[in-house]
């Protein structure tokens, strides 16, 4: 994926820094219901506002919702948010906007923002900015008709970004199997939580130059485009790279959160590098994409088992960091 420890990826505003934290915690959702299994004394609780701020995730759910169904992309923009800023690993203070794998790519903060705002009134000071955005991917999955599972919370905001971590961190959308299961091994995911969060692709879209290169494959390269799909991509990104238009990453299912970007991927259609080689290279990412491909129930299990675990990388909590008056910026 190229598209999300301390976090620090809300760049909207110039001084912006990390918001996203990650809990510890796996969470298996079984068709009875969800078995979880948290570490013992987990900072983070599944119901950490039901006290403070009842409403958190009504409340979320909403401005999200009403977000959606205003323009679509947003779902796959706040879930691409959330991936992005869990990537980044806090450390000096500067803005991660500039990072590589996120330049021009990331949006969605003015959403952030009126959740915010909205919880403000609702119960000042309580909801942090990283917990917002672990229930607002949550939702943006939910409202286009992915699974909605439990989220723990209780994470503070961190006080500090870094782009020279975040350039390092983020996987491209050139990478290779290798590169991708390494760099998510860099942060304690598996090789089947990063073929199950590629999955993410099914919503959203990408400027043509991240997958210009493509346009004139080469014959004999197995992750090159069908010639159905080239054809396709010709006609949307008529100036190549220098086209700055945007295409659907699923080009099956536009704006439905469902398993049809695996099987896309089958026939050559898995529009970045780094989403056709999760089947072109023989291996275990190839069998993933197989059986997610023949079962939506199974991709969304292991979905929300990997959304879980990629929220569990290092959460400020207790009385680590802080919790943000506005999420673009650390509070006076």
């Amino acid at each position: 994926m190229s598209t999300f420890t301390g976090r620090s990826l809300f760049h909207a505003h110039p001084k912006s820094l990390p918001v996203c934290t990650l809990l510890i915690a796996v969470l298996l959702i079984q068709k009875a219901g969800a078995a979880r299994f948290l570490p013992e004394g987990s900072p983070l609780q599944f119901h950490f506002y039901d006290k403070s701020c009842p409403n958190v995730e009504k409340i979320v759910r909403q401005v999200v919702s009403s977000a959606v169904a205003s323009e679509a992309r947003m779902a796959g923009s706040l879930l691409r948010l959330h991936f992005h800023d869990c990537f980044s690993i806090a450390g000096v203070i500067e803005g991660e906007q500039e990072a590589l794998p996120n330049a021009n790519s990331v949006r969605g903060f003015e959403v952030v923002d009126a959740i915010k705002a909205a919880l403000e009134q609702e119960c000042p000071g309580i909801v942090s900015c990283a917990d917002i955005l672990a229930l607002a991917a949550r939702d943006s999955v939910a409202v286009s008709g992915g699974p909605s599972y439990p989220v723990q919370l209780g994470r503070r905001d961190s006080l500090t970004a870094n782009r020279e971590l975040a350039n390092k961190n983020l996987p491209g959308f050139n990478f290779n199997v290798t590169d991708l299961v390494a760099a998510f091994a860099n942060v304690g995911l598996s090789a089947r939580d990063m073929v199950a969060l590629s999955g993410g692709h099914s919503i959203g879209k990408a400027r043509c130059n991240t997958f210009a290169a493509r346009l004139t494959p080469d014959p004999q390269d197995p992750t090159a485009l069908s010639s159905s799909y080239s054809s396709l991509l010709h006609q949307q990104c008529p100036a190549g790279a220098a086209s700055d238009a945007l295409v659907d990453l699923d080009v099956t299912t536009l704006i439905q959160f469902d398993n049809a970007y695996y099987s896309n991927l089958l026939s050559n259609r898995g529009l970045l590098h780094s989403d056709q080689v999760l089947y072109s290279t023989p291996g275990a990412t190839r069998d993933l994409v197989n059986l997610y491909a023949q079962s939506n129930s199974a991709f969304a299990k292991d979905f929300s088992v990997a959304m879980l675990k990629m929220g569990s990388i290092t959460p400020p909590t207790g009385s680590e960091g802080q919790v943000r008056n506005q999420c673009g910026y650390v509070n006076a």
